[in-house]
């Protein structure tokens, strides 16, 4: 019974975590779409710091994966993590970004082909093929409709085009989507090597990378100052006891964006833990579909028919590859069995 709790205590918290994980990030980049490395920073930061404590107990807990193993990982997890936000500041739009990252499957099956030699059923690759062709429809779609958004502090004169720094930040998700995929493979060679420890890899992949943000000190430094001299707004639970203090909107905002992140994150790692893959993909798939509606209703982001069809595509086709028809089916049947057993077995009983 507690297993069960605990699961639907994991679900619960993977929506709240990490559904309101992303409506802190696009309020944040509403203020400032160029702060990507600013949120990246600030996530790693946290994480590193809470790890230090609870799971590394300030390095007297002897990590059970050796560090230079532990390289290519950070390495690979810190790049896809810069790129997926750093893309935000070439005029990519909230929806756009989660759908293209909906596409880690397409990734992986790319992956696994040219790196493992791996071989796929008809169903896998019409799957992917639907995942592929929904992003690539919205992909189309979006490039209509390219806005410079850069902060108008920093904006200056180029002589490229909206439409080519637009190109750019789909160069980003493309990268970090592949970075991504090949990083799930090295994880997966680790854990075979030294069998699972995510809590420590959680804290060694967000605490190695932070003299990697030394490189764009002053990019984070800038976006930090924009973050601090955003709207004031009177912190309510100091308000109530008769304090006034002004926070700056966007650093509070940014503040949400690490909690949440490391709420979800850890949600994630429960199910993970606790529930088959099928209800893990489930939670996910929905926990993606629910932000992107999110995104589109109180946001207001443009959002065409053609932009449905191909999040449709995106959708369906992670529920395809997943076999969540069939195993749901299945499951189904093994629970009408044995009912159907345990109904008939006092019958059993009384004719011996």
């Amino acid at each position: 019974m507690a297993l069960n709790l605990k699961a639907l205590l994991g679900m619960l918290f993977v929506f709240i975590g990490c559904c309101s994980n992303v409506v802190f990030l696009e309020l944040i980049i509403q203020i400032d779409p160029g702060a990507g490395n600013l949120i990246t920073f600030a996530q790693f930061l946290f994480i590193a710091l809470e790890g230090l404590v609870f799971t590394s107990k300030f390095f007297t807990v002897r990590p059970k994966i050796a560090l230079k193993d532990y390289v290519i990982l950070v390495a690979l997890f810190f790049g896809a993590n810069v790129c997926n936000n750093y893309a935000f500041n070439f005029n990519i739009p909230m929806p756009l970004h989660m759908i293209f990252r909906s596409g880690s499957l397409m990734a992986n099956m790319i992956m696994g082909i040219v790196l493992l030699k791996k071989r796929y059923n008809l169903r896998q690759y019409s799957s992917v093929a639907m995942i592929t062709a929904g992003i690539i429809l919205c992909t189309l779609v979006s490039s209509g409709d390219v806005k410079d958004n850069t902060h108008h502090s920093l904006k200056v004169d180029t002589s490229y085009s909206e439409f080519f720094w637009w190109t750019v930040g789909i160069g980003l998700l493309t990268i970090a989507l592949l970075v991504t995929a090949y990083m799930g493979i090295y994880q997966e060679v680790i854990y075979k090597k030294y069998g699972k420890h995510p809590s420590e890899a959680l804290f060694f992949t967000h605490m190695l990378p932070l003299p990697g943000f030394l490189i764009m000190a002053g990019n984070i430094v800038q976006h930090f100052g924009i973050a601090w001299s955003s709207e004031p707004v009177a912190v309510p639970l100091l308000g109530a006891i008769g304090l006034e203090w002004k926070f700056p909107l966007m650093l509070f905002y940014l503040l949400c964006n690490v909690v949440t992140q490391y709420v979800c994150i850890s949600a994630v790692y429960v199910l993970t833990t606790e529930c088959a893959s099928l209800t893990v993909t489930l939670v996910v798939t929905l926990r993606k579909f629910v932000s992107l509606m999110f995104s589109i209703i109180y946001f207001r982001n443009p959002f065409t028919m053609n932009h449905w069809l191909g999040t449709i595509l995106v959708f369906f086709g992670t529920i395809l590859f997943a076999n969540v028809i069939n195993q749901v089916r299945d499951a189904y049947r093994t629970r009408s069995s044995r009912k159907t057993s345990f109904d008939k077995a006092p019958l059993a009983k009384k004719v011996e």
